[in-house]
């Protein structure tokens, strides 16, 4: 497992019940995670000052509930990086802080070339990896089938102060896009995704992670340029082990290079525990 523990405006405080208890900058949210089936607080007396509770309903959803007053959005920094955070529904935040290992990888990566990388980004978000990309001197395709997300990528790439960067912003279904760049002859250098479990296109396309993401990353190497950098998959999808994520890499990818694969993880200040927070699989120049 690779653990993000680099942050200064971010970390987890307490984990119990199925709740982590997260330090956002000044604020405090818990939410809620199902890895986290112990009952012991580890530190009961953090948890009296939450600004806002995520909590699940029993029809399904959620909702938050606020126990003090908060800012409706605010910022936090990694390292150079500066991200825009709002409580959503569904309990996320616009940001998953454990993806810093994956933008510290992708830096450096970029940086050692010497040369000008482009970078696709799939299922891109709110932009993490599109700001780590640029920030090291890549250009990157952005592309989301959310046109709100995207709106919030640019306001992240904004307030990173790089929207100078040369980087160009779709709202597609994925493999729509990447089927015409195959026609148009488009190529890259690198490649990530972070594909849901389950999801809509931008016109009501459905995909299954399981049914699509072998035949999406088949399609991506016909978009790879002659010389990559790397692919990078990271999923979020209970029941598949990053061994399958590697494997899928491995089939496909013809190139000369390392494949590896695991978790990454978050972990918990003044413990021993780390918060499992999702699998990647790489293959790497």
């Amino acid at each position: 497992m690779i653990i993000a523990n680099d942050w200064k405006d971010y970390e987890i405080l307490d984990m119990s019940e199925g709740q982590k208890l997260e330090r956002w900058k000044d604020v405090i949210l818990a939410r809620p995670d199902p890895q986290i089936i112990w009952k012991k607080k580890s530190f009961p007396e953090k948890w009296k000052n939450i600004n806002a509770t995520y909590q699940r309903s029993s029809s399904g959803g959620g909702s938050w509930k606020y126990n003090k007053k908060m800012p409706s959005s605010w910022q936090v920094k990694y390292k150079n990086l500066t991200f825009n955070i709002k409580p959503m529904g569904f309990k996320h935040t616009g940001l998953f802080p454990e993806q810093a290992v994956n933008w510290d990888w992708m830096i450096n990566k970029i940086k050692s070339e010497k040369r000008e990388i482009k970078v696709l980004n799939l299922f891109a978000y709110t932009g993490g990896a599109t700001c780590a990309c640029l920030s090291a001197g890549a250009s990157v395709c952005h592309v989301d089938s959310s046109k709100g997300m995207v709106s919030w990528a640019k306001e992240n790439v904004a307030s990173c102060g790089l929207a100078n960067r040369p980087v160009r912003y779709i709202v597609d279904d994925v493999i729509k896009f990447v089927n015409r760049e195959i026609r148009r002859n488009n190529k890259y250098d690198a490649i990530v995704m972070d594909p849901p479990s389950y999801g809509r296109g931008a016109n009501g396309e459905v995909w299954k992670f399981e049914e699509n993401v072998n035949e999406l990353v088949e399609l991506c190497t016909k978009v790879l340029s002659d010389d990559p950098l790397f692919f990078l998959i990271n999923s979020y999808t209970t029941g598949i082990s990053s061994k399958v994520l590697e494997n899928i890499l491995n089939l496909n990818i013809k190139y000369k290079g390392k494949l590896s694969n695991g978790e990454i993880g978050l972990p918990m200040t003044n413990s021993k525990l780390v918060l499992p927070c999702g699998i990647y699989g790489r293959w790497e120049k």
